[in-house]
């Protein structure tokens, strides 16, 4: 299938990262109707919306948040955050606020990465009304005692979420999924250079004009609630799709990284490795675990699908992931052109192996369990429970932590992940290598919370 190249196309994708940077998004909003009508411009794209209110799963499509402006001014008059120097300086979806405040009361309101002290880091609240700054670490220890004037124009409002979606008919009804994320505001690596690429990969699918053995989906999401509100509005297609990839952090220098998917040998997998071990390149792979970007939507128990996350250097293992130091001199043509060559390569290799493939079977032969033994069934199996609302997840997204919460988190996350009436409480203690007893903490407190059962053979 695949004929020849050039390295124009490392060129192509970056010069769209460097159209897309400018721009605030977030999860709705115009920045993120701003960045599907530039992406339209490229390939036929067809934008959605999802009405304010409307519940998809387990989740409420939030209110629709704009900003114009926001700046904080010290206790000498002077202008020490603007977001018109840089779009990271505001808690993402920050309420409106006009006052004048204490710096004590101020504290609480500004976030830093002392990791990472000289950069801005990127902070999020989309479902907990709050507001507040960005600022590098190092800035933020500068601040004196005094009065702040705060001010930050945004709404937010009932509205719309928005995304974008490609479909280019193939011979055959099974498709073939390439899903990323559009929400993030001017971080080049993680979000645009996938979206960039995706970009890419549709026009060259493109040309073929309907004589892919495949069908081909290519979504321009919101992360996390994108993937669950397609998901949700288009059950009758899930069974359609029968490989499945998520693109992201595919523009920097680091080496290729696979994560599986959640059935860990299917043919995406194996497919994607094959191809990066005959790059001879350095890599690696990773088994599936319940967090990241939406392959975890799309690998939830109750859909299933066979969609892995193919990157070059992961999300969170690199120091300039979510702050202002992924920026245009971190993504790399040749690497954005490199990463494209393998995406090709894989598709070429799965046109080739094609064949008719049976709907997917989420039949597993069931354990017996025992009472030393638990075995949990999920009862929001399709995509993950919004566990906010529940009081059990962190208010403040973006960051990356650190701290001992991060364990009780993830104990959840790996439940509901495999609480599928198979899987027993030590099966996912050897898949997730988390201690049986914090595992056991998590399943009490997701009992109580009535989002698992135990599991009636």
């Amino acid at each position: 299938m695949i004929k020849s190249f050039n390295s124009h196309e490392g060129f192509s994708i970056y010069e769209l990262i460097e159209e897309l940077y400018p721009i605030c998004r977030s999860i709705t909003g115009k920045g993120l109707k701003k960045s599907l009508e530039i992406i339209s411009t490229k390939i036929s794209l067809d934008i959605h919306e999802i009405s304010t209110g409307t519940q998809v799963f387990d989740w409420t499509i939030p209110k629709e948040w704009n900003i114009n402006d926001a700046y904080l001014i010290d206790p000498e008059n002077k202008k020490i955050i603007d977001f018109k120097n840089s779009n990271l300086h505001i808690l993402n979806y920050s309420a409106p606020i006009d006052k004048t405040i204490s710096f004590n009361e101020l504290k609480s309101h500004i976030f830093t990465d002392p990791l990472h002290p000289n950069d801005i880091p990127y902070r999020t609240s989309y479902y907990n009304e709050n507001w507040g700054f960005c600022m590098s670490h190092n800035e933020f220890l500068k601040l004196k005692d005094g009065n702040y004037k705060v001010f930050i124009d945004s709404e937010l409002k009932n509205g719309t979420l928005n995304y974008g979606e490609l479909f280019l008919e193939g011979k055959n009804k099974d498709e073939i999924l390439f899903s990323c994320y559009i929400c993030h505001p001017s971080m080049c690596n993680d979000s645009i250079s996938g979206v960039a690429l995706t970009v890419e990969l549709a026009k060259f699918i493109q040309k073929f004009k309907k004589n892919t053995n495949y069908s081909y989906r290519f979504l321009f999401i919101p992360e996390t609630i994108g993937a669950i509100s397609w998901l949700h509005q288009n059950k009758e297609k899930i069974e359609k799709i029968k490989h499945g990839l998520v693109v992201t952090c595919v523009g920097d220098l680091g080496n290729f990284t696979y994560k599986k998917s959640r059935k860990s040998n299917s043919e995406i997998d194996k497919t994607v490795i094959d191809i990066l071990k005959e790059s001879k390149k350095q890599f690696s792979v990773l088994e599936f675990f319940p967090w990241g970007s939406d392959e975890r939507q799309y690998c939830s128990p109750g859909i299933n699908l066979n969609v892995g996350c193919l990157t070059r250097s992961m999300f969170t293992q690199f120091p300039e992931y979510h702050t202002s130091a992924d920026n245009l001199n971190f993504v790399h043509s040749e690497s954005l052109y490199d990463s494209f060559l393998i995406y090709t390569k894989i598709i070429s290799r799965l046109e080739k192996n094609y064949r008719k493939i049976s709907s997917i079977d989420n039949q597993n032969v069931m354990k017996k369990s025992t009472e030393s033994d638990p075995v949990f069934q999920n009862l929001f199996p399709y995509c993950e429970p919004q566990l906010g609302k529940r009081g059990i997840y962190h208010s403040i997204g973006g960051k990356n932590p650190v701290n001992d919460s991060i364990e009780k988190e993830r104990a959840i996350m790996w439940i509901l992940a495999f609480s599928d009436g198979i899987n027993s409480l030590r099966d996912i203690s050897k898949k997730s290598k988390i201690d049986f007893n914090v595992l056991k903490d998590a399943s009490d407190l997701l009992l109580e919370k009535k989002l698992i059962k135990n599991f009636d053979f």
